[in-house]
């Protein structure tokens, strides 16, 4: 039942994780240390609870969040950035969770979660792990695949460092305003002026790569260039 802690003890648990492994084979970010996984949730639980109990803090409770939507928790005031991933149709799997927290930014432009991220892989698989027993059914949860590209995007950090040109940007921003306002208004279409230059540079490469989905901006970006992406995030800058 979500919310509720399995009554197993940790140590069944781990013998049952095990014969997993020895019956199907080790899954791809392996199956998580729980007891690990509990200590590293120090992190987090000073903003989000889970358990039984459970309410929203800071952060939403964490209750079920495997195969949530994003932005649904009844009762919690969420961010604009939240509001439009989950209007994108963002949903937490295991793979956007792990993508989540290495890097907030990565999925969320804007997000008022100020957690900078768990940048070790079996940091997060631990978490996951720990966070996996509060969900309906935490045996039928899959493993992620593993990423070619790490969630924070792992970008060569000279393509953060590229002076993109505002004069190209407004060059190629003709496409762009087919949908998002010059203004900044915001009329069910995310306004993009003024974003800081790697915030802009981070969403779109996310974008290209396939993290962060939506049909129209993933098309869109991946037509684009390291230097037109640079271009285009100098542009809207500083746009009026």
């Amino acid at each position: 039942m979500t919310g509720k802690k399995r009554q197993t003890g940790k140590s069944i648990r781990s013998v049952f994780l095990a014969s997993a492994v020895l019956m199907f084979g080790a899954p791809a970010l392996g199956a998580g240390d729980i007891e690990r996984g509990e200590a590293l949730y120090g992190k987090c639980i000073g903003c989000h609870q889970v358990g039984e109990g459970a309410v929203n803090r800071i952060g939403p409770q964490l209750n079920g969040i495997f195969d949530r939507p994003a932005g649904t928790v009844e009762g919690y005031r969420y961010s604009n950035g939240m509001k439009r991933a989950s209007a994108d149709g963002l949903v937490w799997t295991r793979e956007k969770l792990d993508a989540f927290i290495e890097d907030p930014r990565i999925l969320v432009s804007r997000t008022r979660m100020s957690f900078r991220g768990m940048k070790d892989e079996q940091d997060r698989t631990d978490l996951l792990a720990y966070l996996q027993q509060y969900s309906d059914n935490p045996s039928d949860i899959p493993e992620a695949t593993p990423r070619v590209v790490g969630a924070d995007h792992d970008l060569d950090p000279a393509v953060l460092a590229i002076v993109g040109d505002p004069a190209y940007g407004e060059y190629l921003s003709g496409e762009c305003a087919g949908c998002h306002q010059d203004s900044g208004a915001n009329d069910g279409i995310p306004a993009i002026t003024n974003w800081p230059v790697e915030d802009f540079v981070i969403a779109l490469h996310a974008y290209k790569s396939g993290i962060r989905e939506h049909p129209v901006m993933e098309m869109m970006a991946k037509r684009l260039t390291d230097d037109e992406i640079a271009a285009l995030a100098a542009y809207y800058k500083d746009l009026e």
